[in-house]
This record gives structure tokens, C-alpha cells and sequence, in this order.
């Protein structure tokens, strides 16, 4: 599922790269891994506060009440019953499964979920569907991160029986952006690590000093760039 390569260049700063390849049956199985030992990945949607309301209107989505990563999610009262205003992600659903996929260089990602929203007026609404993003990978050469920002594409809701779709999608779409965002794919500093040499009195460090990537043949190469230094 995946293979590393290690390739040595023999120059004055005596440097080597590292090339790892995931493709998308190791996303699978990771993915299979973590909703079968874990809680799935809640939280709360996105809502405006009244403040936000009075001053851009009414009909503009414009800021997130800032509660956190809990899975409690916002909680209202809807006649009397408590109706959790949250978006659980999910394995499956309606035959769409979370995953990676890589095509045409990009990473694509379709994200199952699951949710309730309490609109004015109308009352608890329970919806599910599925999410079409991309992934854009960058490094971050000031924290030395590989880090990963999922743009949400298109949204396609079920459930909800025609009543506020757009709007939901709209919810969506800024709940998973604000929530998500940014990703930390790898971390520099934490892949570097000591050789002994045996035999020869001490050790040397190889320090990752960069990270780069491509897309290709439906793989994700990673490159690390490392340096070998006295330990």
C-alpha cells in the first residue's frame, strides 16, 4: 500500500531524499481503521449570531459561534425536544463513501454525512448527503508542515424533504471549511531521527530539512529532503 525509496545524492552537503507513495488503497484502509475504532468526526454547523444578523442581514451566512470540537455540537430546543445542530461524518451513505482519490494531479475526497439544522420557524430538520472537495497540499516552510486545505465543491443533500436545501448546502459547505481547515499532513522536525554508526564511536542525525509532493499514476508521492549531521 505504500513503498519508500531512499535516494542519495553525493554532494558537498551530503543530502538525501526520502520518497514515500501512498496510493488510494492506504487511505482506505486508514480510513476503515479510524470509524471502526473511534467516535465518527463531529461538529457543530455553522450558525449566525444575532449581532451578525442585525448588521449583515438576515440572508448572508457570515460568522460561526465559537464552541469548539465538542460532540454535544449546539443544542436548541424545538418544541420541546432538544435538537442537536451538528454534521457527523460518515463511512457511507447512499452508496457514497468517504475516501482519497487522486485524478488529473489532484487529490478529490467525497465526504458522507449525516446532520440536524433548526431553522426559523419550520422546526428540527434532519438531513444527510454527501460532499464533493479537493485537497491542496502546500508546505509550509516557516512551521516546516506539510499541511492540506479542503475546498468544498458541491454538496448534495437527501432528507430533508425540499425544505431550506440551499441553504443547508450553504451551512455545509462553511461548517467543513471553517472546522476542517487546515489539515497537518506531516511535520518536519518530527521525521528526523538518529543512525547509529556501529563501531565507528557516535552517530549521525538525519535532519528533514524540506517536503515537496506530486500526484502521479494515481499515487501521492511524498519527498522528504533530509541532512546527514554529526549527532
Amino acid at each position: 500500500m505504500f513503498s519508500i525509496v531512499l535516494f542519495v545524492s553525493l554532494t558537498k552537503a551530503q543530502t538525501a531524499e526520502v520518497a514515500v507513495s501512498l496510493n488510494e488503497q492506504f487511505f482506505d484502509t486508514l480510513l476503515d481503521a479510524m470509524f471502526k475504532n473511534f467516535n465518527a468526526p463531529e461538529f457543530p454547523i455553522a450558525v449566525m449570531q444575532e449581532g451578525e444578523k442585525r448588521r449583515k442581514g438576515e440572508r448572508e451566512i457570515t460568522s460561526f459561534v465559537n464552541i469548539g470540537f465538542e460532540n454535544e455540537g449546539l443544542r436548541t430546543k424545538d418544541k420541546g425536544r432538544v435538537c442537536n445542530e451538528s454534521i457527523k461524518l460518515l463511512r457511507e451513505i447512499d452508496g457514497v463513501r468517504t475516501a482519497v482519490r487522486f485524478r488529473d494531479g489532484k487529490i478529490y475526497a467525497p465526504i458522507a454525512f449525516s446532520g440536524a439544522y433548526n431553522p426559523p420557524l419550520i422546526g428540527c430538520v434532519e438531513f444527510s448527503g454527501w460532499a464533493e472537495t479537493t485537497i491542496d497540499l502546500e508546505y509550509d516552510r516557516n512551521s516546516q508542515k506539510l499541511i492540506g486545505k479542503v475546498r468544498v465543491l458541491n454538496v448534495s443533500l437527501g432528507g430533508t424533504g425540499g425544505i431550506g436545501g440551499g441553504l443547508l448546502a450553504k451551512l455545509v459547505q462553511s461548517s467543513i471549511d471553517k472546522k476542517i481547515n487546515p489539515i497537518e499532513i506531516l511535520q518536519a522536525d518530527k521525521l528526523s531521527f538518529v543512525v547509529p554508526v556501529q563501531n565507528g564511536g557516535g552517530a549521525l542525525r538525519m535532519k528533514a530539512v524540506s517536503v515537496r509532493h506530486e500526484i502521479a499514476g494515481g499515487v501521492l508521492n511524498v519527498y522528504i529532503a533530509y541532512e546527514f549531521v554529526k549527532a
